[in-house]
């Protein structure tokens, strides 16, 4: 197949642009590199079937070539960049997404949105099934992240319904792994090189705020699965093990062997207290659940960022 993956150097879309190839399919990775790293994908570079664009999905994009399928994936999407860019992230949802729609329908391909659990806001249900409307503060400093979202889903079946455009919509929860930033903000990566650096672990609030958290093969194995299946409403890939922030941050300085303690700051505004995916439906229509425990991925993603700071 020819594959379209916008953000295709990001940290979950240099894992996809990896897997396709290894599958033998051919892969276009479009990317402005604001948040993805060129170098997740070089060693990929002189692969016959893999073709690399610097270019912003929020700007109009043509392509030639047949297209068989186009995955969303360019977002900004760690609370510490899009706070910094507010507005490229709203553009990367709702102008990027329309991009990647008209591309869709111009090349009668089927299309992937990356979506998120953050479109649950600040939950009032636990865990979050796909049914709830969320619970969003339209003008909060992470409404930039969570709006561009819940307003990409909404373009997306806009176009299931008024094209007949064949979609999936996955809502991820929090993944972590190798090709992470090393400053992108994200609470396994702040904690691991902290850690590593023998800084103190930063926690907000009294890190009693919970979280759940996937391995990213774990989530790959997902995306597949969601390709495979003829299901065009949204389904949760996440892990419904629930660990606090605390519970996470001492995990980790366990298993990286520092002592380097735990500092306290004030929560986040619109900070969510608890996050839990209810993947009844994965179950259910995928077969698919998280096989990857935290501590095993967490060993794996320390030994990255290890050979990278």
């Amino acid at each position: 197949m020819n594959i379209l993956i916008s953000g295709g150097s990001g940290f979950i879309g240099s894992h996809l642009c990896k897997k396709f190839l290894a599958q033998g399919h051919r892969v276009i990775c479009v990317d402005n590199f604001i948040t993805g790293r060129k170098e997740n994908v070089e060693d990929l570079i002189t692969n016959d079937n893999f073709k690399l664009y610097e270019h912003d999905i929020s700007e109009p994009f043509f392509i030639e070539s047949d297209i068989d399928w186009v995955l969303h994936f360019a977002s900004i999407a760690s609370p510490k960049d899009y706070i910094a860019y507010p507005i490229k992230t709203l553009k990367s949802g709702l102008l990027g997404t329309h991009n990647c729609l008209g591309i869709a329908k111009a090349k009668k391909a089927k299309f992937f949105l990356a979506s998120t659990s953050e479109i649950y806001g600040d939950p009032d249900i636990h865990p979050q099934p796909e049914e709830y409307w969320g619970r969003v503060n339209s003008i909060g400093i992470r409404s930039c992240y969570d709006e561009s979202k819940r307003a990409a889903e909404a373009l997306t079946y806009a176009y299931y319904r008024q094209h007949g455009l064949d979609v999936r919509v996955i809502r991820i929860f929090n993944t972590y792994g190798p090709n992470m930033q090393a400053d992108d903000g994200r609470v396994v990566s702040n904690f691991i090189v902290q850690a590593l650096r023998s800084q103190p672990i930063t926690v907000y609030g009294q890190g009693d705020q919970t979280r759940s958290f996937c391995y990213i093969d774990d989530l790959i194995a997902g995306i597949l699965k969601v390709m495979g299946a003829y299901y065009y409403l949204p389904i949760n890939l996440g892990n419904p093990a629930e660990f606090t922030v605390l519970e996470l941050a001492q995990l980790t300085l366990k298993l990286v062997g520092a002592n380097s303690g735990i500092e306290y700051f004030p929560l986040p505004e619109d900070d969510p207290k608890q996050r839990k995916p209810d993947i009844t439906k994965a179950k259910e229509i995928l077969n698919w659940q998280p096989q990857v425990s935290l501590e095993q991925g967490l060993k794996n993603t320390i030994a990255y960022f290890k050979s990278k700071i």
